[in-house]
């Protein structure tokens, strides 16, 4: 059965988030839009060994938090690198739009804080150049992205930007900053980053993670579904599919953006989405024993609009989804419809 629930919100561009916390044996964009990145929770490369007792996730545009309980089912210790790979962040796609990844991550396991290592490696399609671009002494990534690594690129001697250019890794560019017509090489390889840590689980015994981050909810200034033919576009049709809008919720769409208009005013409504990986729960030993799930839409007056069974609200702004040995066979995408006063 497939749900949509709202609350009071409208369109502004739309996002995706993807990544999966993984534990190993080893070592769209308008102008107007901000696209997300999706990301998910732990993952066991089917374990034999390891059941998740318990997944208590708590999702909002502002926060994701998750905790889990896990329990090594064995007779002997379990040791094994816990992994979170973030999404693929494509260089030559930042340089065209904002793109929201997660951020602000914090790991606690047992109550105690983790310190996670990272890894950065760097692709063009399936080929990987990280050794190239250290060799040359570029940045494989940058917090100010595509635009910082560019710079780099510039300083480049003649011969390295030639053999980045022959590999396909950079492209010169023209535009105007102001000073007049110049040329300037941009990146276009995809940065692969994970972050890492190894766990113990000790025999017979329960483990307690904590994992919290800002999903990176990305989202535009529209009124794109309170519109028919958008409605009955490939992408509106995909849209109300993903996040199971059913009439109620368009309905709730509908009256934001008449109220919105009312008088002189102009219609703005916002809306955020962001994807949750929740089918690397179906990777343990055993189905997850006891899952709960609480979607928060922020404030009274939203709408969110997700795909759940068995839902039901437990507050004015939250909605609980609760299972018993489930294996999850899709993952979580939720969008949230919000009015934007004074316009």
């Amino acid at each position: 059965m497939r749900s949509g629930y709202y609350g009071a919100m409208h369109r502004i561009g739309r996002l995706v988030l993807s990544a999966a916390l993984t534990l190993q044996a080893a070592p769209l964009v308008a102008n107007d839009s901000t696209a997300e990145r999706a990301a998910g929770g732990l993952v066991l490369r089917q374990s034999d060994a390891i059941d998740m007792l318990s997944e208590d996730l708590y999702v909002s545009t502002e926060l994701i938090r998750v905790d889990y309980v896990f329990r090594n089912q064995s007779d002997v210790d379990v040791t094994t690198l816990v992994a979170f790979p973030m999404p693929d962040r494509d260089l030559e796609q930042d340089r065209y739009g904002d793109v929201a990844y997660p951020s602000g991550f914090e790991t606690l396991v047992d109550g105690a804080p983790v310190d996670l290592e990272v890894e950065i490696r760097a692709f063009l399609g399936e080929t990987e150049h990280t050794a190239l671009l250290r060799e040359l002494g570029v940045p494989l990534a940058s917090e100010h992205g595509a635009w910082e690594i560019g710079r780099a690129l510039d300083a480049l001697p003649r011969d390295a930007r030639d053999r980045l250019i022959e590999a396909g890794l950079a492209e010169t560019t023209e535009y105007d900053a102001g000073e007049g017509l110049e040329r300037h090489l941009e990146p276009l390889w995809t940065v692969r980053e994970t972050w890492f840590w190894e766990q113990t689980f000790p025999a017979g015994e329960d483990v307690r993670i904590r994992h919290a981050y800002a999903p990176g909810a990305g989202g535009g200034f529209n009124a794109m579904l309170a519109d028919a033919d958008f409605r009955e576009s490939e992408f509106g049709r995909q849209m109300i599919a993903d996040y199971c809008i059913d009439a109620n919720v368009m309905a709730g769409i509908e009256r934001l953006h008449r109220e919105a208009g009312e008088g002189d005013a102009t219609p703005i409504i916002l809306d955020r989405a962001f994807t949750y990986i929740l089918t690397t729960g179906g990777n343990w030993r055993s189905p997850i024993g006891e899952f709960r799930l609480v979607v928060d839409k922020g404030a009274p007056e939203n709408i969110v609009s997700f795909c759940g069974e068995g839902v039901r609200r437990i507050s004015p702004t939250e909605f609980e989804v609760r299972h018993t040995d489930w294996r999850p066979d899709r993952d979580l995408k939720v969008i949230v419809f919000s009015p934007i006063p004074g316009y």
